[in-house]
């Protein structure tokens, strides 16, 4: 029986088994969409760490089916976190081929892209959407060169412009923008001074809350994790997820110092990227025996790994409100855990955090604050301990994994239909002028 579901493609960059948020994300989205749409990702091979498998290094394309859904992998150099021609060459590989294999498929119904690599992945969605048809849909998951520039990584203010051009030209060859956040939806109509704004709507990020919920202290998994790590009989102040560049992290490395005499305590750090090494040799420099480094975790152990924390940082360096949401916040709510926040007032983390009331809220660079707050946590740590269960009970009613797949279901089709009637419309109209 021939297939009638309308044909949808998505540029993802990385994608399962890759540990990178928006990658896990994306597959969740595209096999939660399956009843509606065919779809197809164009991605990396699994790469996000910097290394390829041999396995994935004989081939240019390799075309995969994860759970019905067609995946189309292209092949890409390997790379180093710390080196910026590296990642650039890579990145320029990937675009290139997924390019090359985008000419390689039949025409599409809808061409569905977020905003990895930065600029690069709303250029992507354009040509897709030029060279097979149909509607384009934005997700923007991070706002770029804004987020580039408000941590200082370029400071080319032609390459910078040149880069704001062409992801505003991007939002405007979109059928419909998907942020992830209250704040981003402001971001978006400040690039376009509230004139012409593209239409847009917000979808929170989620977590899967059948994956991720609350274990019991002494869930023999969990135990098992903190015994490995040397987390065992310590309050666990713990930080999940990326090591890198928008988390102000090498300053907070400098308050938990302040800590590091406290024997009760541990901090531990799983993840990578490309603060690690500068935060490591820092740990080492200054004798803090009570940080632990702790690799990336599989999908399927992250519920123990959050689970073996009492308190995680959930963090952004300052000037990141409206250009990111930090996804690592859905994970720690559905484990039923509190949130240590360092987050600017009014973006959207923040706002969720005060909702539920799971956590404390710091604003970033107020490094004082931060120490006597983090100091009255881990003092009263049974009290705040109990905060946790709050963003739970949050997630179970606002963020669920099906609901927010649904409205992004919902919009695509929406976003489609009303295009569809405008230009039924414009065609009767030519229609009626041809007979008069």
């Amino acid at each position: 029986m021939k297939d009638i579901k309308k044909k949808l493609l998505v540029y993802a960059h990385y994608y399962h088994p890759d540990v990178a948020s928006t990658g896990q994300i994306l597959k969740e989205l595209c096999e939660g969409m399956l009843d509606e749409f065919s779809i197809t990702v164009i991605c990396t091979v699994p790469s996000y760490t910097g290394t390829v498998e041999e396995s994935y290094k004989k081939e240019k394309y390799y075309h995969e089916n994860i759970k019905g859904v067609k995946v189309l992998r292209v092949a890409v150099p390997e790379f180093s976190k710390e080196n910026k021609k590296s990642r650039i060459k890579n990145l320029i590989a990937y675009s290139f081929r997924a390019i090359l294999a985008t000419l390689k498929l039949p025409k599409q119904d809808y061409i569905f892209t977020i905003s990895q690599p930065p600029i690069l992945g709303g250029v992507l969605g354009v040509l897709g959407k030029w060279l097979k048809g149909g509607k384009l849909i934005y997700n923007i998951q991070d706002f770029n060169p804004e987020q580039t520039m408000a941590v200082g990584y370029s400071k080319n203010k032609a390459i910078l412009n040149i880069a704001m051009m062409v992801d505003k030209f991007s939002c405007r060859q979109a059928d419909k923008v998907i942020v992830v956040g209250r704040d981003m939806q402001e971001t978006l109509k400040n690039r376009f001074n509230n004139k012409n704004v593209p239409r847009n709507v917000f979808i929170n990020n989620w977590i899967d809350e059948k994956e991720i919920y609350p274990l019991p202290e002494n869930h023999e998994k969990v135990l098992a994790f903190k015994k490995k790590y040397e987390l065992e009989n310590k309050t666990v102040i713990m930080y999940s997820g990326n090591i890198g560049l928008y988390y102000d992290l090498e300053n907070l490395i400098k308050v938990i110092e302040r800590f590091k005499d406290r024997d009760d305590v541990v901090f531990a750090f799983i993840g990578d990227g490309t603060k690690k090494k500068d935060i490591e040799s820092y740990v080492t420099e200054h004798n803090m025996d009570n940080v632990k480094f702790i690799p990336y975790q599989d999908k399927s152990d992250l519920i123990y790994s959050l689970n073996a924390g009492d308190v995680h940082w959930v963090v952004n360096a300052k000037g990141i409100k409206g250009i990111s949401v930090p996804s690592k916040l859905y994970g720690v709510m559905a484990a039923g855990k509190t949130v240590f926040g360092v987050l600017e007032e009014g973006s959207e983390a923040r706002l969720i955090i005060e909702d539920c009331n799971c956590g404390i809220c710091i604003e970033p660079g107020n490094y004082d604050l931060i120490y006597q707050e983090l100091k009255d946590v881990i003092e009263n740590i049974d009290k705040y301990k109990q905060l946790g269960i709050k963003g739970k009970e949050y997630v179970d009613k606002y963020i669920k994994k099906d609901v927010a797949i649904e409205k992004y279901s919902r919009e695509i089709l929406c976003e489609v239909e009303k295009l569809t009637e405008v230009e039924n419309k414009e065609r009767m109209s030519i229609q009626e002028t041809k007979n008069v």
